[in-house]
């Protein structure tokens, strides 16, 4: 009996915080992502894995805390990137990746994963992967057997037959498939069923053709309102948010009636598509770094000229119209569309969004903030402040001057965990 008391004591001290693990971080600014201010000789508190203070140095310090100093360093909340491909790599297109075993890309995801995180971007939103990899590697992220960022996966992107989100490159004799394809509402709802049962916590449709895959063009809208919508309630009911690829006009306004959460590409929003956007609340995620290495690379890395050749149709109309949609109002995302181009250079995109258009801050803002707000986890990412996971970047230089420095972050910091230091 004196056994079990004294097993039960130390249940109860572990539980009440007893080994509680507390890390205080300083630094010479910190930008307050949210209004634009910088603190300067900031003071950050780190209990468990969250934010418990944030103050300024000279305030107290909690008794045995570990202390971290980052002279010359500017602190930012852990940077978000809302449209991933995690299992992939840019170095196998077209048909290369048949050289590989199917368990080739759950094991190549871990490597990508440590890039994506020393990079600074502690959480992504992985939008569509093979044999569900993403969620076995986001498991083995959260369970501490493999190094990455926070992970929101979708698991197969949801499509029509003969869609973009469906198996294009193969003739009937071998009779290839997608593994979520759906041809009528009934079937979207049910294939939202499926892939929640098996691990989504996002919900991917293809709304309109793309630029990787074969037989289609970007414009053409594959999946109609009704089956979008089906797909859009069935996923809200279960209280996850839908991601829409959607490069083509009618396709966009498509899935903003049927109430898609995020628009992902918009390559060829008219303004009808913008203003149905700024109305509805809708977010755009518009990929516009990727073009820059799919045309520099992508033919040696096996890219097929069709699909380079759409790459180069999109490319500009793309990032004019970001010009466009952001000036009109819409809510950005940062969606970077990693895998098309090498993980851990996700914040390459920072400098093309502010060269059409972006000021510094809301660039920032998009990967952060605004990310946060997007896949309704306000209170745990996206900023520095009380009650949020305990996720830093620092950098060397003012980001709000100079957007390009966020590509070569001097710390790291998850759940108060040092990733990378100087």
């Amino acid at each position: 009996m004196r056994l079990t008391a004294l097993f039960a004591c130390a249940a109860v001290l572990f539980a009440t915080g007893a080994q509680a693990k507390t890390v205080a971080v300083s630094a010479e600014r910190l930008v307050d992502v949210a209004s634009g201010k910088v603190t300067d000789k900031p003071l950050v508190i780190i209990t468990d894995g969250r934010i418990t203070a944030v103050g300024r140095q000279g305030d107290a310090t909690p008794a045995g805390a570990e202390t971290i100093a980052l002279p010359g360093v500017t602190l930012l909340p852990g940077l978000i990137d809302m449209h991933t491909h995690i299992t992939s790599s840019p170095l196998y297109g077209g048909y290369n990746y048949l050289e590989k075993s199917d368990a080739y890309w759950a094991v190549l995801s871990t490597r990508n994963a440590k890039d994506t995180l020393a990079a600074g971007f502690t959480t992504i939103r992985n939008v569509g992967s093979d044999f569900y990899d993403d969620v076995g590697l986001r498991e083995a992220i959260d369970d501490g057997v493999v190094v990455g960022p926070r992970i929101i996966t979708a698991t197969y992107a949801i499509g029509a037959t003969g869609g973009h989100c469906d198996s294009t490159f193969f003739p009937p004799s071998m009779a290839q498939q997608g593994p979520a394809v759906i041809d009528s509402p009934d079937e979207g709802r049910r294939m939202v069923r499926k892939l929640k049962k098996y691990g989504a916590q996002v919900i991917k449709i293809c709304a309109t053709g793309g630029v990787f895959s074969h037989g289609d063009e970007p414009g053409a809208q594959q999946l109609t309102l009704e089956e979008i919508k089906a797909i859009v309630d069935e996923a809200h009911m279960a209280d996850l948010k839908v991601a829409a690829h959607a490069h083509g006009a009618p396709g966009i306004k498509a899935a903003i009636l049927a109430g898609v959460d995020t628009i992902e590409h918009a390559s060829l929003v008219d303004d009808e598509g913008i203003k149905l956007a700024v109305q509805k609340g809708t977010y755009f995620g518009m990929d516009i770094y990727n073009t820059d290495y799919t045309q520099a690379e992508g033919k040696k890395n096996g890219v097929l000229e069709d699909n380079l050749r759409k790459d180069r149709d999109i490319g500009e109309i793309q990032r004019l119209n970001y010009g466009k949609a952001l000036k009109a109002g819409v809510k950005m995302i940062y969606s970077t569309d990693a895998g098309v181009y090498p993980h851990g250079d996700n914040a390459k995109q920072f400098a093309v969004m502010v060269r059409y258009g972006a000021t510094p801050l809301q660039a920032i803002q998009s990967a952060t903030v605004t990310a946060a707000q997007a896949l309704g986890k306000a209170g745990d990412v996206g900023q520095v402040k009380v009650g949020a996971y305990g996720d830093l970047v620092g950098v060397t230089g003012d980001p709000l001057k100079d957007v390009t420095i966020l590509e070569h972050p001097t710390f790291v910091m998850k759940g108060g965990e040092v990733i990378k230091a100087p």
